[in-house]
């Protein structure tokens, strides 16, 4: 495809540069659950969603869910979508293009006259990231129906609650339980998401497609010692937090890259009383852990747990270990694969099989139906980051790809 052919491709390119204003100031995009900006991106969002035919309403879990006629009247509903929600300092395309991605694909349905025998629903989730409030998946567990009200307790950086958040943009946190969907009337979820890694740009390809999500936990370490002043304080015996939190971030490293099919991070790190001449009292930081394998994963969360131990017995400090967020790794579903596969070849475009090492909306969406995931070609490989892109051909090819898939969906009804 030549790049002036890439009509909708330049077009949703567009979208998602204007999607990408609504952040905090600073590098890349910054768009929190239920913020000025996540506000500000959904009025834009629901114009998206109009111009497919779609009705937008805001649910009470913070998902802006565009439902067509057939879907509003209770029909067999397919849904798309994906978050609208980034890390700090992230990119425009992580989460946002899932979202704007099939609203173009139903835009460009319907200007061709084609109407779809079934329900669609495109969703733009609130929160996957988990960067506010450190609690993830809330808009897809509410549909799913398997959202732990104590979730909604999880407090920002500034003391807010989850609940408080929700209930001050327009949400309603009492009302969550009732947005459980009936399984027999969702047809199936599928997400159109950037790959977040090289292999597609390794083989040339625009699209690939996804045959499972990893398992993901996430572990909040806080370590308490003493703090003392840095010039008078002997340095035998004394407790400081800091270095031993140094030892098991060192140690979490050194594990990691001895251990197959193991990844993880240590990403937020916070130090009391973080002055220059006091020792350090309290260190909190994140643990997270990735395997599509539960076991490998329980082995090395484990391995590591127990080391952290005997660092913290060893140095005099006070430990306390938290799982805050725990995924299991799901497998998407065969015929959904196949349909995508299916319409790749039929735009042309070769779609080999990928695992995701990421988590995703899809991971609570599994508890409710069958998901599938088609993934976009990503310059460099790199996410999470401002430097985030992919190009008007290859948004355009998967745009075509979706839009065949909806076409193809009609044999499933």
């Amino acid at each position: 495809m030549h790049e002036q052919d890439a009509r909708l491709g330049h077009e949703l390119l567009a979208w998602l540069d204007a999607a990408g204003e609504h952040s905090l100031p600073g590098p890349g995009v910054t768009r929190l659950f239920c913020s000025r900006e996540h506000q500000a991106v959904l009025e834009l969002i629901r114009g998206w969603m109009r111009e497919a035919g779609l009705e937008p309403e805001l649910d009470a879990a913070g998902t802006l869910v565009g439902s067509c006629p057939r879907a509003a009247a209770g029909e067999p509903t397919l849904i798309l979508g994906s978050h609208q929600d980034t890390v700090v300092e992230g990119g425009k395309y992580d989460g946002m293009l899932g979202v704007a991605l099939p609203l173009m694909a139903l835009k460009a349905l319907r200007e061709q006259g084609i109407e779809l025998p079934y329900g669609v629903q495109v969703v733009a989730f609130g929160d996957e990231e988990g960067t506010r409030f450190q609690s993830t998946l809330i808009g897809s567990r509410a549909l799913a129906g398997t959202l732990d009200a104590q979730s909604l307790q999880a407090t920002d950086a500034e003391g807010v609650s989850l609940a408080e958040a929700l209930r001050d943009f327009g949400g309603n946190p009492d009302a969550i339980p009732a947005l459980a969907r009936d399984p027999e009337r969702v047809l199936g979820f599928c997400e159109v998401h950037i790959e977040q890694g090289p292999v597609l740009e390794q083989r040339d390809h625009a699209v690939g497609v996804v045959t499972a999500l990893t398992g993901i936990e996430r572990h909040r370490v806080t370590l308490t010692g003493k703090a003392g002043h840095a010039g008078t304080t002997p340095m035998p015996g004394r407790r400081d937090a800091l270095v031993g939190a140094s030892a098991m971030v060192v140690e979490a490293d050194r594990v990691l890259n001895a251990t197959d099919d193991l990844v993880g991070v240590v990403g937020k790190l916070e130090v009391r009383p973080n002055a220059v001449n006091v020792i350090p009292a309290e260190v909190t930081f994140t643990l997270e852990l990735r395997s599509p394998d539960p076991e490998v994963r329980k082995a090395g969360r484990d391995r590591l747990l127990s080391t952290f131990t005997g660092i913290a017995e060893q140095r005099g400090l006070a430990l306390d270990l938290e799982q805050t967020y725990s995924a299991e790794a799901v497998d998407c579903a065969d015929w959904m694969i196949e349909a995508l596969e299916a319409a790749s070849a039929a735009c042309g475009q070769p779609a080999e099989r990928l695992f995701s090492g990421a988590g995703h909306d899809g991971l609570a969406m599994h508890d409710l139906t069958d998901i599938g995931m088609l993934f976009v070609r990503c310059r460099d490989g790199l996410s999470h980051h401002p430097d985030e892109a992919i190009t008007a051909d290859d948004a355009d090819a998967a745009t075509r790809v979706i839009m065949a898939f909806l076409q193809g969906m009609r044999e499933r009804v």
